[in-house]
C-alpha cells in the first residue's frame, strides 16, 4: 500500500515503525483475538494493541479488580447509575465471562446479509462446547433446574466453553480469571497467534485511527503515557462496544456510539439450609429462554465479593456473608435500542418501563421457581447491565464485510451485532472473527 505521507522523513519513520506488518488488531476480546489467530495461521503479520496487561492468570480478587473493577475504566456506570463491566486485560471479558455458549442469531444476521452457519460450524469443531457433564453441574444449578423442570420450565442444561476434561472438583470457578485452563477465553487465541507470529503491545491504549484521504493508515495509541504510531495496510478495532465507537469518534465517524443494546439484568436471590454452594460451582450451567416473554433465566453463582456487593445494593445486610446458602436466578432482559455514548465513553441509556416490565416478570417467576425449591428470604438485587453492542451496526456504519466508510478500516466485536437479541453473544462475535479473516486475505 502507497502511504501518502507529508514528506521522506515521515515515511522512512513508518516504514521502520511497520516493517513486515500486513494488519493491526486493536483488543483482544473473541473478535479481535479470532482475527488476530485466523491471520496469524494464514502466515500474515498481525500487531495486536491491548490495553489491559498479559500477566499469567492467577485467579484472586484483586487481580480481577485490576481487570474490571476500576471506575471509569472497566466499571462504568449510566445514567441511571446500572453498572456495566467490560474486562480490560488480554482476553477481555471472556476472562470474567462465565465461559456459556449461547446460540447464534443466524436469521438475524442473515437478513443483514452475513452468514455466518459455515463460521458456526467451523467454531463448535475447534472449542469445547457441550453442555456440562454431571458431575460438574453443581448443587445450586441442578436445585434450580429441577425446581423449574417440577414446574413446567423447559429449564435445561446449557452449552458451555470449557475444557471440562481438565476440571477437578477441587478448582473454583474462574470468576476473576481461571490458572486452570479449564474455561476457554480469548486470550487463549492470542497466545496461538502469538505461537504463529503475531506481537502484541500491552499497556497501548488506541486513541485513534490515522486517517489519510478516506484510508485508514494506521493507529494512534497511548503507551507510558506517551503518545506512539503504528502503520499497517489495514486495521480491526475489536475495543468492543464502548471502546471501538469512542476510537471511531476521534478518527472522523462522529455518529458511531448511538441507539445501542445493554442486555439489562437483576439477580433473585434466597437462601436455603440443605445444601452448601461450593467454591466450584459453575454459573449459567442450566436455564430456559423465555423468548416470548423477552429474558433469559439461569443459575447464577457468583463469588463471595459479589455476594456482598449484591446483598449491600439492596440493603441486606443480614446477607452479607450467605454466599454458601443461597440459590441466585440470573433475569436477563431483550431491551430495546436507544441512548448514546459520550466521547470519552460516558454510558447515557435509560432503562424504560417495558424493560422493567419484563425484568419484573422475570422476577415473578424466578422467585416462584425459587420458593420450589426451598428458598425463603427472597429478593432481588438493583439493576445492572451487560454486552453493551450495537454501537457500530452493520448495515448502518459498516457493510456486510465489517469495512467502515474508510478503505482498510474494519470492525469486529460486539458493536458491530445490528440488532439487540438478549443473549450473550460469544459465540456470534467468534463467527463474525473467523468470517472477517477470511474476507480480509481472500
Amino acid at each position: 500500500m502507497k502511504f501518502h505521507g507529508k514528506n521522506k522523513r515521515t515515511d522512512k519513520a513508518r516504514e521502520s515503525i511497520s516493517k513486515d506488518i500486513d494488519f493491526i488488531v486493536v483488543g483482544t476480546g473473541p473478535g479481535g483475538a479470532t482475527v488476530a489467530k485466523e491471520l496469524s495461521q494464514r502466515n500474515k503479520k498481525v500487531l495486536i494493541l491491548e490495553w489491559g496487561d498479559n500477566k499469567p492468570l492467577i485467579g484472586s480478587f484483586w487481580q480481577g479488580a485490576k481487570g474490571m473493577l476500576i471506575p471509569g475504566r472497566s466499571l462504568l456506570f449510566t445514567n441511571q447509575m446500572l453498572g456495566l463491566i467490560r474486562g480490560i486485560t488480554t482476553g477481555g471479558s471472556t476472562i470474567y465471562y462465565y465461559a456459556t455458549s449461547w446460540p447464534v442469531p443466524l436469521e438475524m444476521l442473515k437478513s443483514h446479509g452475513v452468514d455466518l452457519t459455515r463460521e458456526v460450524e467451523e467454531t463448535r469443531k475447534e472449542l469445547p462446547i457441550a453442555p456440562l457433564k454431571d458431575e460438574m453441574t453443581g448443587p445450586m444449578a441442578t436445585r434450580i433446574m429441577e425446581s423449574a423442570q417440577d414446574l413446567g420450565y423447559n429449564w435445561q442444561k446449557l452449552d458451555k466453553f470449557m475444557y471440562q476434561d481438565r476440571w477437578k472438583p477441587e478448582y473454583p470457578f474462574g470468576h476473576y480469571g481461571d490458572p486452570f485452563g479449564v474455561k476457554w477465553s480469548a486470550r487463549m487465541y492470542v497466545e496461538e497467534a502469538l505461537k504463529d507470529g503475531a506481537e502484541l503491545i500491552t499497556g497501548a491504549r488506541a486513541t485513534r485511527v490515522i486517517i489519510e484521504n478516506k484510508i485508514a493508515v494506521g493507529v494512534e495509541y497511548k503507551k507510558d503515557g506517551k503518545l506512539q504510531k503504528a502503520f499497517a495496510p489495514k486495521t480491526i478495532l475489536s475495543g468492543g462496544g464502548i471502546g471501538t465507537p469512542v476510537i471511531l469518534r476521534a478518527s472522523g465517524i462522529k455518529s458511531a456510539g448511538y441507539n445501542f443494546f445493554f442486555d439489562p439484568l437483576i439477580g433473585v436471590r434466597g437462601t436455603v439450609k440443605d445444601i452448601e454452594v461450593p467454591l466450584s460451582e459453575i454459573p449459567m450451567s442450566t436455564g430456559v429462554h423465555m423468548i416470548g416473554e423477552g429474558y433469559m433465566m439461569t443459575d447464577w453463582a457468583v463469588s463471595s465479593g459479589n455476594t456482598a456487593i449484591f446483598t449491600a445494593q439492596a440493603f441486606r445486610f443480614d446477607k452479607l456473608f450467605s454466599r454458601r446458602n443461597t440459590l441466585q436466578i440470573l433475569v436477563k432482559a431483550k431491551d430495546e435500542l436507544g441512548g448514546k455514548l459520550t466521547d470519552k465513553g460516558g454510558v447515557r441509556k435509560n432503562l424504560d418501563e417495558n424493560e422493567k416490565k419484563k425484568l419484573q416478570r422475570g422476577y415473578e417467576r424466578a422467585k416462584e421457581i425459587l420458593k420450589n425449591a426451598g428458598a425463603k428470604s427472597i429478593f432481588r438485587t438493583g439493576y445492572l447491565a451487560a454486552h453493551p453492542g450495537g454501537t457500530v451496526k452493520i448495515g448502518d456504519l459498516l457493510d456486510s464485510n465489517l469495512k467502515t466508510e474508510y478503505d482498510n478500516l474494519y470492525v469486529c466485536d460486539c458493536s458491530v451485532i445490528p440488532e439487540a437479541y438478549g443473549l450473550p453473544p460469544t459465540y456470534t462475535i467468534i463467527g463474525l472473527g473467523k468470517r472477517l479473516a477470511k474476507h480480509l486475505v481472500n
